[in-house]
């Protein structure tokens, strides 16, 4: 067996305060934060000009861009950008999702202060999610709006809160390869930590998405945090082949910088863990071996069926693989030991890992640099990161955490900015962790929910809905690929599956739909046969599910039950089926399953 990659060990110290809270700090010294994102475009344009820098696919194979024609593009880009009314009052909207253009506008826009607005390209795609992108229009002004197909996003584009702005598909972006002669190294070197950068959005769970304020100094200091962590990242230049979205801080602020800071090259995944388009993910693996793995954990059980399946998809992937890196939810156990030992199988051993941050963490705070032995360890503070965790109970914490890499607030929202932060400056995650060894900070931290999504039942007992939606995803492995838990102000605990269809179809099982949900005998005797075996082991009423039903229809992103990544908006998704959920409870409801 190879192996693994270079790692920093954790080196962490512990501050017990009299109040009973808790403070972490990483001693891991932070090393060179760069003054702006576009140095490193700078840097690897003339320290590996002929390296490809993004890719996305064409025809049998790739289209690549190398750091040398990205830096030569990006700046004439940015000569035709300054020519016009843009600026942090009037960004750049991007309204289609991943592809070498979009990220050549956004570099160019970054490289001369221009913040860029990158917003899900369903919210354009679906007409029932245009009010969505009309709020987030509406919040940021913006004075240039890009989509990358003006035929697709004809009818987004001619929104009336697009009027005041220019619109630039990519025909148009061609005609902006010759510079216009403004002084692009003037604009560039006016670009400080403190100019922002981007504002992505919040996911709007509880409220309407909230504007990130995120600066070039967040998103150079958060690259340089992870990479005194991950020292191999500078060893050797990583390449992924990558879906995540880049709307979304996982796949647009992590994963693209990562590479952009490395020198990496980043080969964008045209498919996705969603029904019809998971097969272009799988072709597009088959192409290429990646150094580093990214993605939600929906998708790594989707994979993991896939590798299971095909010896020469599992050469291919393990090939290079320094890293297995699974963000945006927690990692069922049967997943990551599908995953240990396939790699095993493989000769290898990449680091399998999670990180632990947020839109307004830029977004690492904590990650787990060391290899662990568990998916819910989310590791330690980042470098310059200090976490406060205050007690809840029962050896719960609610975590803070405060930083460089930390946002300022929130866009023309001064009372949801004041309300993040507290006394200490402390931004108010709303998170719940639990220490691994209450004895050795170094052991790192458990994520244990949102505290948001923690409901009471009418017993007044508390049900920790991220701790029980993992166990019933361990107990429904393969078959359901999310679970939501359902019980707020209700008697028991029960809940609505998501199945997992490819794990069924290879079952041979017939399936059908009725009134919302999938029914087939085999599966639903398996579901209710595994649910009674986790009910025979509840210690409670919290941890006891008494009834489940089997959904047909996906989460929608048009109504916010989905982010654009895939993971489920737990309240929007309840709120939107509050006739599910009464179905739910009626012991009359066909096809509903009674452990």
């Amino acid at each position: 067996m190879t192996t693994g990659p270079t790692l920093r060990p954790h080196d962490v110290v512990r501050e017990d305060r009299a109040d009973g809270s808790i403070v972490l700090r990483s001693q891991v010294p932070l090393g060179p934060v760069a003054a702006r994102v576009g140095d490193w475009l700078d840097h690897w344009a003339k320290a590996a000009p002929e390296r490809a820098f993004l890719a996305e696919r064409q025809g049998a194979g790739w289209r690549e861009v190398t750091y040398g024609q990205a830096a030569l593009v990006v700046r004439a880009i940015a000569s035709h950008l300054l020519r016009r009314d843009l600026g942090p009052d009037r960004p750049v909207m991007v309204l289609s999702g991943n592809g070498v253009d979009h990220g050549l506008l956004a570099l160019a826009a970054q490289y001369v202060g221009i913040p860029v607005v990158p917003v899900a390209e369903q919210y354009s795609l679906i007409p029932d999610a245009h009010p969505r992108l009309a709020h987030g229009a509406g919040l940021t002004t913006p004075g240039l709006i890009f989509a990358t197909d003006g035929d697709a996003f004809e009818q987004a584009m001619a929104l009336e809160v697009f009027d005041g702005a220019e619109k630039l598909t990519s025909a148009g972006l061609a005609d902006w390869m010759t510079p216009t002669g403004a002084d692009v190294t003037a604009a560039a070197r006016s670009v400080t930590h403190d100019t922002l950068a981007k504002v992505p959005f919040t996911s709007g769970s509880t409220s309407d998405p909230k504007g990130v304020l995120t600066t070039h100094g967040m998103l150079t200091t958060n690259q340089a945090q992870i990479g005194a962590c991950l020292p191999f990242l500078s060893e050797r230049p990583p390449v992924i082949v990558d879906w995540l979205p880049w709307n979304h801080t996982f796949g647009g602020s992590h994963n693209f910088n990562m590479i952009l800071a490395n020198g990496g090259s980043l080969y964008i995944d045209d498919g996705k863990p969603a029904p019809g388009l998971f097969d272009r993910t799988v072709e597009n693996l088959r192409l290429l071996p990646g150094t580093i793995s990214f993605n939600v954990p929906v998708g790594f059980t989707q994979l993991v069926s896939a590798l299971e399946a095909d010896a020469e998809l599992r050469e291919t992937y393990f090939a290079n693989l320094d890293m297995i890196f699974f963000a945006g939810a927690s990692l069922p156990r049967s997943t990551w030991d599908a995953l240990s030992r396939l790699a095993a199988e493989a000769g290898k051993a990449p680091l399998i890992t999670t990180s632990w941050g947020m839109t307004e963490t830029a977004p690492g705070a904590l990650i787990a640099h060391e290899q662990v032995d568990s998916p819910d360890t989310i590791g330690v503070p980042l470098p310059e990161v200090e976490v406060k965790l205050l007690p809840l109970g029962a050896g719960r914490y609610d975590l803070r955490a405060r930083g460089p890499s930390i946002t300022p607030g929130y866009l023309k929202n001064a009372e949801k900015t004041a309300a993040a932060f507290d006394d200490e400056g402390y931004f108010i995650t709303e998170d719940a962790l639990e220490l691994v060894d209450e004895s050795d900070p170094n052991k790192g931290v458990r994520f244990d929910g949102r505290l948001s999504e923690d409901f009471k039942l009418t017993s007044g007992t508390w049900v920790q809905t991220a701790r029980l939606r993992l166990q019933v995803l361990e107990a429904l492995a393969p078959f359901a690929q999310d679970a939501v838990i359902t019980g707020a102000g209700r008697d028991e605990v029960a809940v609505l599956i998501l199945p997992n269809r490819g794990a069924i179809a290879a079952q041979g099982w017939e399936v059908s739909e009725a009134d919302g949900l999938w029914r087939c005998a085999e599966l639903e005797h398996e579901v209710q046969g595994r649910l009674a075996d986790l009910a025979d082991r509840a210690t409670g009423s919290a941890t006891r599910v008494t009834a489940a039903l089997i959904l047909a229809d996906p989460p929608s992103m048009a109504t916010g039950e989905a982010t654009a990544k895939g993971n489920i908006n737990f309240p929007k998704f309840l709120a939107a089926r509050a006739d599910m959920v009464e179905r739910l409870y009626n012991p009359e409801t066909p096809g509903r399953l009674s452990p």
